[in-house]
């Protein structure tokens, strides 16, 4: 099988000139052979000038391709001469319905039915020139004959046709899939942007209110010092581990695509809510959370969109309402639906409605789960981030990539 796709391959790659050059050179060939052994009484011989006309018939069929019409007239004409100087008329007609057959192949009607007329006068005028033939038979044989070429010319003209729309369509869906492909890819990057934001954001907020309370107490209160640095050391610790995470997910490699066996932590969720809890606890902001019925295992996108909302929420209350406290309330009571509401005593946002990249992100999230966010400033006073987002049902026992498999923070009461 291998050798014969090899030798498809090789006659595919034959140039057309060639092909149409070794055809007509056959044609020659086939002619002259038949004129030498057939002969009818009544026409001359098939001598030297025969010949002559026969190649002279032929021989342009090697440039069918590139000049159809010239030399369909050209064949015609020819053939024309050698039945008129009364050599036998069988031979030398398969140029000119070659040549018919090629201009329907590559030209429109309209450019056809000229060549058309010219095959079937010759084909008509070779059937006249025998006289056992009648009038209605020479003229059935132009007809048929002509038309048998042109019906095979274009449907030959069709399917190129076809081909050609079909490569086009080919190629428009390439460019239409290597478009999808660098949205992707931008789609990609923005959401790794704004988990390094996320990363960085939280992090570096806890380690600059830690930083700055172990210069304050530096001279006075070693163990608060050791406290703040210890709080610093396992913020930037886990701040790198998740960067290094994410990377990760740039370097897989294409032995790998799933990227499976690389040793990565699963995506941050819920479980992980705790640790964030203490670190913000830690850095001086006293927090509750309060789980309103019975935590379930989420969908690792779903999971992954809480943890975010709550890190980014909570950290914004260390940045810009030190000193307040924070609730934290993970609402499953609706059997399809998570609610997080994370609300603060602090001052509120003094302009009005909150805006920021924070918040901005936030909302991009909630939307790219099907979900929805509000942020503002309670009516008592205060700021509340309300996530609402659907959920869909994890089967018992099944490990999900992302969800890490603890249960939410149980309900705390206030450090």
């Amino acid at each position: 099988m291998p050798h014969r796709e090899r030798l498809r391959q090789r006659l595919h790659d034959v140039p057309a000139t060639v092909v149409d050059a070794a055809v007509a050179t056959g044609i020659v060939a086939v002619t002259a052979w038949m004129g030498r052994d057939y002969q009818l009484p009544g026409f001359r011989e098939f001598d030297g000038t025969a010949l002559v006309l026969t190649c002279l018939a032929n021989i342009p069929l090697a440039a069918r391709r590139r000049a159809p019409v010239t030399v369909l007239l050209t064949c015609c004409t020819v053939v024309a001469w050698f039945l008129t100087l009364g050599y036998v008329p069988s031979l030398n007609l398969f140029g000119p319905l070659l040549a018919m057959y090629t201009v329907a192949a590559t030209r429109p009607t309209r450019t056809a039915l000229p060549g058309a007329a010219a095959t079937a006068g010759v084909t008509f005028y070779s059937g006249m020139v025998v006289e056992v033939y009648t009038l209605w038979t020479a003229l059935a044989q132009a007809l048929v004959a002509t038309l048998v070429a042109w019906l095979f010319g274009a449907g030959a003209r069709r399917l190129a046709d076809r081909n050609r729309r079909l490569l086009a369509l080919a190629e428009e869906l390439r460019r239409e899939r290597e478009a999808r492909a660098r949205s992707a890819v931008m789609a990609e990057r923005i959401r790794i942007a704004r988990e390094l934001h996320d990363v960085v954001a939280h992090h570096m907020s806890v380690i600059s209110v830690q930083a700055g309370l172990a210069r304050y107490v530096l001279a006075t209160d070693p163990a608060t010092v050791g406290a703040a640095l210890d709080t610093i050391a396992d913020s930037s610790h886990e701040a790198l581990e998740e960067m290094r995470r994410m990377l990760a997910l740039l370097r897989v490699s294409d032995a790998d695509p799933r990227g499976e066996g690389d040793g990565r932590d699963p995506a941050p969720g819920l479980g992980r809510l705790d640790e964030l809890v203490e670190r913000i606890r830690a850095a001086g902001v006293q927090v509750t959370v309060v789980v309103v019925g019975s935590p379930r295992p989420l969908p690792p996108g779903t999971d992954l969109c809480a943890y975010r909302v709550a890190q980014e929420s909570l950290t914004n209350v260390l940045k810009h309402a030190r000193g307040a406290r924070a609730n934290v309330t993970l609402d499953y009571g609706q059997p399809e639906r998570l609610t997080i509401r994370v609300a603060d005593d602090g001052p509120g946002a003094p302009d009005g409605p909150a805006h920021g990249h924070g918040l901005a992100g936030m909302r991009e999230r909630a939307r790219l789960y099907g979900g929805s966010l509000h942020a503002g400033t309670a009516p008592g006073g205060g700021f509340t981030v309300t996530l609402s987002l659907p959920v869909g049902v994890v089967p018992p026992g099944r490990h999900e990539p992302g969800v890490t498999g603890r249960r939410p923070s149980p309900p705390a009461r206030p450090a």
